[in-house]
């Protein structure tokens, strides 16, 4: 059993879809299928059930995903330490970030990054606060960058920046004019992140102080794009709470008016894992977001 063939196992393991693991490998589906036919009659069992054109895991592969998992986590860890001895010269380091933070405030810091650190190649992936807290968990990237609050001791958090969220409705809306009542929030059309979303969670902790619970409101539409939410608030879908860093444009364009409701700050948080080797590169990356600003 070599690293690539769990690499490979892994890619398609999480989609369930040989064509797409090949293609987040950039390798052929050729090479992939063989990959995982090596794996399954080297050690006579099937980890994948062919249902027509879908593949799915058996309760064997389901077991084997998490040792497989754990096994590239402890091979990309010492592959950090191989490369800490050469310094910042070379190296990789993986990012996870949610959403606001991947595309609002981390470009540039990674720009910068990658200005002083040419030799490290940096990766980011993009995803909900819940998803980029488990890739810290079971070693899937190297640091996580979230705007919601979690309890997970494992982990350990790193407060790197501060946000304001903002209730948003569409150029002309009423409620620009007069802050809406606790029964007005109630009546209107609300287009909001999906659950596990850092910018959900914190809205609808802040709800109580409005007058408010979760299940008060009417979501007419839930998408899991900032960007989606902010074109469909402005068509006129319902309003929305979101970053100010989202709706900046949006709002100085017109598109969008602000309503005067108050909204808690909230933090951009940095995650590792406690249990984890920090290698310098990510060490390195930390330090420059700690003394970024939003």
């Amino acid at each position: 059993m070599t690293l690539e063939q769990l690499r490979i196992f892994v890619a398609v393991a999480e989609r369930e879809h040989l064509t797409q693991g090949a293609h987040a490998l950039n390798l052929t589906q050729s090479a992939v299928s063989s990959a995982i036919a090596t794996l399954e009659a080297r050690y006579a069992t099937k980890l994948f059930d062919r249902i027509g054109r879908r593949i799915a895991l058996t309760e064997a592969g389901r077991l084997f995903l998490t040792e497989a998992r754990a096994v590239l986590a402890r091979a990309a860890a010492a592959e950090a330490v191989l490369s800490d001895l050469s310094g910042l010269a070379r190296g990789s380091l993986a990012l996870m970030a949610s959403q606001t933070v991947a595309n609002y405030w981390l470009p540039p810091l990674i720009q910068r990054f990658r200005r002083e650190h040419p030799g490290i190649t940096v990766s980011l992936a993009i995803d909900n606060t819940e998803t980029v807290s488990a890739a810290i968990q079971n070693g899937a990237a190297d640091l996580g960058f979230i705007e919601g609050e979690i309890d997970d001791p494992a982990l350990a958090m790193t407060a790197v920046a501060e946000d304001e969220l903002v209730i948003v409705a569409p150029a002309g809306h009423p409620w620009a004019e007069t802050p809406p009542s606790p029964a007005e929030l109630k009546q209107g059309a609300w287009v909001l992140r999906e659950p596990g979303s850092g910018t959900r969670a914190m809205f609808e902790a802040a709800l109580p102080g409005l007058g408010l619970d979760a299940t008060d409101l009417t979501v007419a539409l839930e998408l899991p794009s900032n960007e989606a939410i902010c074109a469909a608030v402005a068509a006129g879908a319902g309003t929305t709470a979101i970053s100010r860093l989202v709706a900046a444009n949006a709002i100085a364009a017109g598109r969008l008016v602000t309503v005067a409701l108050p909204l808690p700050k909230r933090r951009f948080l940095a995650l590792r894992h406690k249990e984890r080797y920090l290698a310098k590169a990510a060490a390195a990356f930390l330090a420059l977001a700690g003394t970024s600003a939003p």
